[in-house]
């Protein structure tokens, strides 16, 4: 790609023009060599650096370009040097692996809020994560750099649609305050996990047409919620707390 159509890649309208989005910065090229090397996808990437990196061990094609023009393509203020521009996935396979889970993600808003849940699901493994429309792009490149790597390891869709769930997992269950507690052992056998917006949660009635069964974190009830990526995480952990039970 031309370094002018790199620097639009920080818009999501060029990202999905080019079919491209950034990696940036040393750990996050190196998690994206990590999954190159199981996942050919990732292996038509190409490398930009400057000549702190030149010599950057890599079998993609590199192009060596000043400091100057690093800081015109990169997002951060004061880029490292290094970064890839790396094809977006352009098919997932919807087939679940045996055992796998999901977590729908439904018009989540905040950058950091998606990427620290990616850590965590590629921390534990196991689970699939769905992104309602409307939510942040996953390819944002404060996604990308809050996810830590964690993009390239955790299978992901986009766009899809709560009303599709219910021909997909037979069991569903979603975070909800007044439901049964999280550590009840019924939320162990669900396909499918349900979390709702930052502000405005998951309209009842969609909820109600899925069936969903509802389960809530107990606390003091000190204040009104949760953070929603701290929500993930506790469900997450006492998930995989069941499978090595």
């Amino acid at each position: 790609m031309k370094l002018d159509d790199i620097k639009k890649l920080h818009q999501k309208k060029y990202r999905q023009s080019f079919g491209h989005f950034l990696v940036e910065g040393e750990h996050l090229v190196l998690e994206l060599e990590k999954a190159a090397a199981s996942n050919p996808h990732w292996q038509q990437s190409q490398l930009f650096v400057t000549s702190a990196y030149q010599d950057w061990p890599s079998p993609w094609p590199r192009q060596l370009i000043s400091d100057r023009q690093m800081a015109q393509l990169a997002d951060t203020k004061t880029p490292q040097g290094i970064l890839a521009v790396a094809p977006l996935p352009q098919t997932t396979n919807h087939q679940p692996a045996a055992g796998e889970k999901a977590v729908y993600l439904h018009e989540v808003q905040d950058p950091g809020n998606l990427g620290t849940i990616l850590r965590t699901l590629a921390w534990f493994g196991g689970f699939r994560c769905l992104l309602s429309s409307g939510s942040v792009d996953p390819y944002n490149p404060k996604v990308v750099r809050s996810s830590m790597g964690a993009l390239f390891h955790v299978p992901l869709e986009t766009d899809v649609s709560l009303d599709t769930l219910r021909n997909r997992y037979p069991r569903i269950a979603c975070l909800d305050i007044g439901g049964e507690a999280l550590t009840s052992p019924d939320f162990q056998h669900h396909d499918c996990y349900l979390f709702g917006n930052e502000a405005r949660g998951i309209p009842t009635e969609a909820l109600t047409g899925l069936s969903a069964r509802r389960f809530t974190i107990p606390g003091a009830a000190a204040i009104e919620s949760l953070n929603l990526a701290s929500a993930v995480n506790m469900a997450v952990y006492e998930l995989n707390r069941g499978r090595i039970r």
